[in-house]
């Protein structure tokens, strides 16, 4: 049958007058006569028969009002991606790649968020090991969370926050025993944090325009243990300034600006525009993005494409403690 017939049935169903079912429709009183009449040929029923000045529905009209109103809402429900999205009924498995650090600070906040409204989603974080390649593409991971690069050209990209890296010691490090310069920063041995081993990034080449150069003395691939190594030794690392508060003290660790003149990190998240209208994947990102933000905020998404410029450099960065 047509669906415009279907709408039709179902106005006249609600209103019981030719008139006012003409009104809704946006035609003439005659031309909805005419669709009634195509109706009651097609039902084998008169649906509506005139009682003194008005219509009433008969027994196989009334049976037929909720079936063909719920029929309509589930037809606008599949045209219309998200019409009926209720997370509390979600059961699905969302995957983000991500630093083991933005993954300590917000994957407590995010299961929080997403349980509340929907308490069959289940979160799998992943470790940068797919970074640069096609994960997104290929959909192994849904969402790419950190400082973006090398991405497909096809990737959706949302701009989260924007935070600073700062240096971290345990408390009793001697650098706190005076003014933290650039020439006490450098003299101070360093942990790098590379899943590669690299050694090298944007904070020796700006010490380097000062004249000065560093020791890596260890390189670890995480930040986490990072963090625990410069809690039993004289040596210093690199975080995000405001992140994990709470962990950097009940470490014994303390963190400080480093004296030199280095760029921001955005941090935004990244995925495949096959999920972009996915009323699930939207909500999941949604929350992801609060999570991240918190008290900072962020930009809204706009579903583009972006977040390149120099953003290997400040990957770099944010994953060798350069």
């Amino acid at each position: 049958m047509d669906l415009n017939l279907l709408r039709a049935l179902d106005v006249l169903l609600q209103e019981n007058s030719v008139t006012r079912a003409a009104e809704r429709l946006g035609t003439s009183p005659a031309a909805t006569s005419r669709t009634l009449a195509r109706l009651r040929r097609a039902v084998g029923d008169p649906l509506l028969v005139r009682a003194g000045q008005q219509l009433v529905p008969t027994p196989r009209a009334l049976e037929l009002r909720e079936e063909v109103s719920a029929l309509l809402r589930g037809c606008d429900d599949v045209l219309r991606p998200g019409a009926g999205f209720d997370p509390v009924h979600l059961r699905r498995t969302f995957t983000v790649q991500t630093t083991d650090l933005l993954l300590a600070g917000l994957a407590g906040p995010l299961t929080e968020r997403i349980h509340t409204e929907a308490p069959h989603v289940d979160v799998v974080f992943l470790p940068e090991a797919m970074e640069g390649g096609p994960a997104l593409r290929q959909g192994a991971i849904d969402v790419e969370l950190g400082v973006l690069g090398q991405l497909d050209p096809e990737i959706r990209t949302r701009p989260l926050t924007r935070v600073r890296l700062v240096g971290i010691a345990r408390t009793g490090h001697p650098l706190f025993k005076g003014r933290i310069d650039a020439r006490r920063f450098a003299a101070a041995d360093h942990i790098g944090i590379s899943r590669t081993g690299k050694r090298q990034g944007p904070i020796d080449a700006a010490l380097a325009e000062l004249g000065l150069r560093r020791r890596t003395a260890v390189v670890v691939p995480s930040h986490t243990s990072a963090m625990v190594l410069a809690r039993e030794s004289d040596l210093v690392a690199l975080t995000l300034a405001d992140w994990l508060p709470d962990t950097t003290a009940a470490l014994g660790l303390r963190t400080f600006p480093i004296p030199l003149d280095l760029a921001p990190l955005d941090l935004g998240m990244a995925w495949h525009p096959r999920n972009s209208a996915d009323p699930g994947h939207r909500w999941f990102r949604d929350h992801l993005a609060a999570a991240v933000q918190g008290p900072r905020g962020g930009a809204d998404e706009d579903g583009g494409s972006g977040g390149r410029g120099n953003a290997a450099d400040r990957r770099t960065a944010s994953r060798t403690g350069a």
